[in-house]
């Protein structure tokens, strides 16, 4: 390959592919300046970074802890329910991701405290009653493109005197209202717009259920005794500098799109997340640069992601819409 900058490297890089899929996003410069040669310990340049990263996701949502971990989000949920949950457990379903929450409680209850599971319709959480040590949920349902108000389900949660777990992969970065979860799980390549490889889990107090288990076991992420994600923080490290900025990017096609398929939108305006939009038709594309979203569902119509142009910024237009059609 020819000699290139940085600038130009990445903008060859998104010209060859177009994405509506759910994260990572869009290549930035940011991702690749924030490289270096890095270790655990002893580095006291990188364990800065790393320190600098995680103040800021702290801050961000309003959890006074963290844990960070090398994997996916799937990997920070396990241990997230592994290590927190206890007694009466409900899960409010909203699609895929829910179910996945639901699986990984019923193998929580095998090997720890829980009591009973049960699970509850988004759609009926108005008229939620009795009472629960913990409720978990999805706030941002990437397989139907819903959202539910944090807001919402914390008042669901005081109201049967429960914690509240969320799994915010889908939803930290772009939506408000983190805070008031008592643990959160998520990583480091959707709404943060990171490189994927780091997982974090977020909460304000230790859990006291003792995992058996090495590497499933909170403490051990918490004490760094394995490899961590080192690279995908020190890449954060210069993206969470204009996070702000990369977020617009979702928000300018986010309401393109809406304006566009406002014939087709399967939820109103309360429902929709800013990660993606589900539509009734199905969206195709004659472009082979493009890469459509392929929700875990078979659910007849689309859902279009929105971090294809997070690389411009708040100079995005919505122009990689363009490239879509549609039928029926």
């Amino acid at each position: 390959m020819e000699s290139l900058t940085i600038p130009e490297f990445v903008k060859q890089r998104n010209s060859e592919k177009k994405l509506f899929t759910a994260g990572p996003a869009s290549l930035l410069d940011e991702n690749i300046y924030g490289l270096m040669p890095c270790f655990g310990r002893g580095d006291e340049d990188y364990l800065n970074v790393e320190s600098s990263v995680l103040d800021k996701l702290k801050k961000m949502s309003g959890h006074t802890k963290i844990a960070r971990l090398q994997g996916s989000a799937s990997l920070a949920l396990e241990i997230m329910t592994l290590n927190f949950l206890y007694g009466k457990v409900l899960v409010v379903q909203t699609g895929y991701y829910s179910e996945r929450m639901t699986s990984l409680s019923n193998f929580a209850k095998r090997h720890g405290n829980i009591s009973s599971i049960d699970v509850i319709n988004w759609m009926d959480l108005s008229s939620i009653s009795g009472r629960f040590d913990w409720i978990i949920a999805c706030p941002t349902e990437t397989s139907c493109g819903l959202r539910i108000s944090i807001d919402e389900l914390k008042y669901a949660a005081d109201k049967v005197k429960s914690k509240l777990m969320l799994d915010a992969t889908a939803s930290i970065g772009l939506e408000d209202g983190h805070e008031l979860a008592d643990v959160i799980a998520y990583s480091s390549c959707k709404g943060l717009f990171g490189l994927s490889g780091a997982a974090f889990i977020a909460f304000n107090e230790l859990p006291s259920i003792k995992v058996e288990s090495f590497y499933l076991d909170l403490v051990s992420h918490l004490e760094k005794r394995m490899t961590g994600p080192y690279h995908a923080i020190a890449s954060l490290d210069y993206v969470l500098k204009d996070h702000e900025g990369f977020r617009e990017a979702v928000v300018i096609n986010k309401e393109r799109f809406m304006a566009i398929m406002k014939d087709y939108l399967t939820f109103g305006i309360e429902k929709q997340p800013l990660l993606c939009t589900k539509v009734s038709c199905e969206i195709s594309t004659k472009d082979i640069r493009s890469v459509l979203y392929k929700p875990r569902t078979t659910d007849p119509g689309s859902v279009i992601c929105h971090l294809g142009e997070v690389h411009l910024a708040r100079d995005a237009k919505g122009l990689i819409l363009d490239e879509l059609e549609h039928s029926g």
